[in-house]
């Protein structure tokens, strides 16, 4: 049994996260500041003998006695992270800074949740962890890939320096229950409009691709990561599946039933045109692939959405 922290721990991932290390036996210390994380995703969990809830903002230092540190605290949709640019920037390098002072402090393990936004709108595809990017340093999209890459500099040089026992993996679009349907997130957003019976949103012209990862897949490949000690990361997770957004937007039509129909708008700035994850290094060194098609991904989405919208 392991005492583990988790921050972003109320949030759509790190709700999941608690729940799984719950069941696995360890005390699970969640921290979150409930600005995309809500009480009500780990509400569940409260009467847990090995839970323990705490409201606090990771840009703030903090203390605790703990084995293992999951860093998932940061918005990870457009609307969210660009409302407070100057906010997400520090919560990602502040937050990095603080879990690696504490991991240092603590000998503990800890683990960054990177993002696919590292490798901006990528001149290599499929993206292996080699990429290093084609990032716009001063768009609209920049305070969190940039903010993200920063996180990771400071997890590699806590390493190098001080030897600080690290985790790195790069996110790709992960869907399921518990998504903010307002989050703004192409998933939630195509669902919830479906359901509500409205037109079905498109920016550009539905072309461009993204690789959709069910969410127990990815908490799968989360654990396995953090419980191994060939590699550090950073490493790729997501589901290689590649699907243009007209793709999901018909399925999602299908699913759902009723009148929707696409509505185009504009392609706002810096969106990558195709995203999709090489995961050979998941595979080689955690026996790590997802196993949950989106078709199935999507009728259990539906399933949970249709109970909140």
């Amino acid at each position: 049994m392991k005492r583990i922290l988790v921050t972003g721990g109320a949030g759509f991932l790190g709700s999941h996260l608690c729940e799984r290390l719950l069941h696995d036996g360890h005390e699970v210390i969640c921290l979150d500041n409930y600005f995309t994380g809500f009480k009500k995703n780990v509400a569940h969990l409260l009467d847990h003998p090995g839970f323990e809830l705490m409201r606090h903002d990771v840009t703030d230092p903090f203390k605790a006695e703990v084995d293992q540190i999951y860093n998932l605290a940061c918005p990870a949709s457009p609307p969210h992270y660009q409302y407070n640019a100057i906010k997400t920037m520090k919560t990602s390098v502040m937050g990095a800074i603080h879990c690696l002072g504490l991991a240092k402090r603590c000998k503990a393990r800890v683990f960054q949740a990177s993002t696919s936004e590292v490798y901006g709108d990528p001149a290599v595809h499929p993206q292996p962890e080699s990429y290093w990017g084609n990032v716009n340093p001063i768009g609209i999209r920049s305070c969190y890939d940039e903010g993200k890459r920063a996180a990771e500099t400071l997890f590699m040089d806590y390493h190098r320096q001080n030897g600080v026992d690290i985790r790195i993996v790069r996110i790709f679009n992960t869907y399921g229950p518990r998504m903010n349907p307002d989050d703004g997130r192409v998933v939630s957003n195509f669902i919830c409009q479906a359901l509500r019976g409205e037109d079905i949103t498109i920016y550009g012209d539905g072309t461009q691709t993204r690789s959709f990862c069910y969410v127990d897949d990815l908490i799968e490949g989360f654990v396995r990561l953090m419980n191994q000690d060939q590699v550090t990361g950073p490493i790729n997770m997501g589901n290689p599946g590649e699907f243009t957004m007209l793709e999901l937007a018909e399925k999602v039509i299908s699913k759902v039933g009723g009148s929707s129909k696409l509505v185009f708008e504009p392609l706002p700035g810096d969106d990558p045109k195709q995203r999709k994850p090489d995961i050979t290094l998941a595979k080689q060194h955690l026996d790590w692939e997802p196993t949950i098609s989106l078709d199935d991904g999507l009728d259990r989405a539906i399933d949970y959405f249709r109970s909140v919208v």
